[in-house]
């Protein structure tokens, strides 16, 4: 049965079916976490085998997160035009056959572009999922409940990326990292077009082409400004790359305000609870994204762990993120956003500030404890802000709207890295700098004073009370930059706090704030699911 308009008919509460349907939605979503994080313990091998460039190896890494950021606003509304089952399904398909591509790679040049055409095929998946479920669940209290556990998906995704991947590396080649999404594509594929519901504007015209052209440039140009600062520090071609995505994007808003039909409805800017709720979400994954990158690296080169013990022990925080995105749904229809959000970010902000006093030795108990107080702190934020973008968006939009929330972590995780990552470097850099012991040659200074995996390999050749000297320089140094970026972002967390508590302060609860999207009130008549 189809049903015309949406706003005639009573929000149902979701069945067996629709609950199943979020359980292949969430297994999709973790495979697309997973698969950005799943290729770094496949480094070494990969290298010693294609034997990439230094430039190529970066690329190999980078060019899948890039492509997914580029292309996540594009498939969003794509995926309202066209269909978001169906879209979802081609790009699930394609998935998979990318993946067995990226497998067999031959060559450096091979497996990057396989890696890229990935990345297009998963920009499909999260805008997709995270739409489909606010048309399978018009609940607002099961809707909740299943954007915490897709949520919960993602963080999971992200943490069992590495642990996965060593244990297939322990028994097959390193392509067979990326055979771990096939199972998955599978089960989506068969089971989708059975549990999953169909749904696009029928009022919605051809894709904007140019538009998707300006949108993918201007993105790209700005995440790829924030990586090169975050690797080789501020200089000439960071400053050109900002340059061309603001150009590109200036066009591209100029170009959505004289069409009939843009690519993306700049009128969704001008609600108050958009905008609050994507700026705090934007700066939430700024500093979630910051501080983790210091922690992995701390487990390992500071701790002495290996990479499997360090992906063992961030599986806590992990654990904390699925908790807090699964039981924020049991309290954030109780008290207004601005309550939730502002007091979880200040109970993320103690986290940070137990972070900030570890130390050299013994300190794995603090830096777990702290890493679960941050996960259960942020993870609601991300949970409610998510839930607000995409709902104060109208329905036929929200394919839109939940490519833009991704599109903003991506940034805001970029932005994080970036900025939070060049802080903590300046700080290892200048400790090093001036306690490097001395009688080392220029060529072992400048190792030991750019990284701390440079300053560990580099000791190791080194006589012993000499190597031992500069590694206990440089993971004092680490530590003291991972201990300030802590207190940084603490800060930040206390100043995002008050400030979206107030920016929420008149956005009313979830139920009432998101009843525009199921009564019509946005003046959009979008067609509901079919199955």
């Amino acid at each position: 049965m189809q049903i015309d308009r949406i706003e005639d008919v009573t929000p149902a509460r979701a069945g067996r079916r629709e609950w199943i349907g979020l359980a292949v939605l969430g297994l999709a979503a973790l495979v697309y976490a997973m698969d950005l994080t799943v290729l770094h313990l496949a480094v070494p091998r990969l290298s010693a085998d294609l034997q990439p460039t230094s430039a190529e190896l970066l690329w190999i890494i980078d060019i899948y997160g890039f492509v997914v950021a580029g292309g996540l606003i594009t498939m969003g509304t794509l995926g309202d035009r066209l269909g978001r089952r169906r879209l979802l399904m081609i790009g699930a398909a394609g998935f998979a056959v990318t993946s067995v591509l990226a497998a067999i790679s031959w060559s450096p040049a091979t497996l990057i572009s396989s890696r890229a055409l990935m990345g297009i095929a998963g920009a499909t998946l999260a805008p997709s999922t995270l739409s489909l479920i606010f048309v399978m669940f018009r609940d607002q209290k099961q809707r909740s409940v299943a954007i915490g556990w897709w949520i919960a998906a993602f963080s999971a995704g992200g943490a069992v990326g590495p642990i996965f991947g060593g244990i297939m590396l322990e028994h097959f080649w390193w392509g067979s990292v990326f055979l771990l999404a096939l199972p998955v594509m599978a089960l989506l594929l068969v089971l989708g077009p059975r549990v999953l519901p169909e749904y696009k504007d029928p009022d919605s015209g051809a894709l904007d082409v140019p538009s998707a052209v300006l949108s993918l440039g201007a993105i790209l140009s700005a995440i790829f400004a924030l990586k090169e600062v975050t690797q080789n520090g501020f200089g000439a071609l960071p400053l050109v790359a900002v340059i061309v995505g603001v150009v590109l994007a200036t066009l591209f808003i100029r170009r959505q305000s004289s069409l009939a039909d843009p690519l993306v409805d700049l009128q969704l800017f001008s609600n108050r609870t958009f905008n609050a709720s994507l700026a705090t979400n934007v700066f939430a994954i700024f500093i979630a994204i910051g501080y983790f990158l210091f922690v992995a690296q701390y487990l390992q080169l500071v701790l002495g762990l290996s990479p499997f013990e360090a992906g063992m022990w961030s599986i806590p925080s992990a654990v904390g993120f699925v908790v807090g995105s699964t039981l924020a749904p049991r309290f954030i229809h109780r008290l207004r956003p601005s309550l939730v959000i502002g007091g979880c970010l200040a109970l993320g902000a103690l986290g940070l500030l137990t972070l900030s006093q570890v130390g050299v030795r013994g300190e794995l108990p603090l830096v777990v404890a702290s890493s679960v107080i941050i996960a259960l702190g942020l993870a609601p934020v991300f949970n409610l802000t998510t839930e607000l973008i995409v709902g104060s968006a109208p329905p036929e939009k929200a394919g839109l709207a939940s490519g833009i929330s991704e599109t903003g972590a991506e940034l805001g995780g970029a932005l994080g890295l970036a900025v939070l990552g060049s802080l903590g470097t300046a700080v290892y850099r200048s400790q090093v700098a001036a306690r490097i012991p001395d009688g080392l040659s220029q060529q072992v200074r400048d190792v030991a004073i750019d990284t701390l995996g440079g300053a560990t390999s580099i000791a190791s050749q080194l006589r012993a009370d000499v190597g031992s000297a500069l590694t206990r320089t440089a993971q004092d140094a680490f530590t003291q930059g991972l201990r300030l970026v802590a207190g940084v972002s603490a800060v930040l967390a206390f100043v995002l706090a008050g400030t979206s508590a107030f920016l929420l302060r008149r956005t009313a609860g979830i139920a009432q704030e998101l009843s525009p999207s199921i009564d019509g009130e946005h003046g959009g008549a979008g067609q509901t699911p079919t199955h």
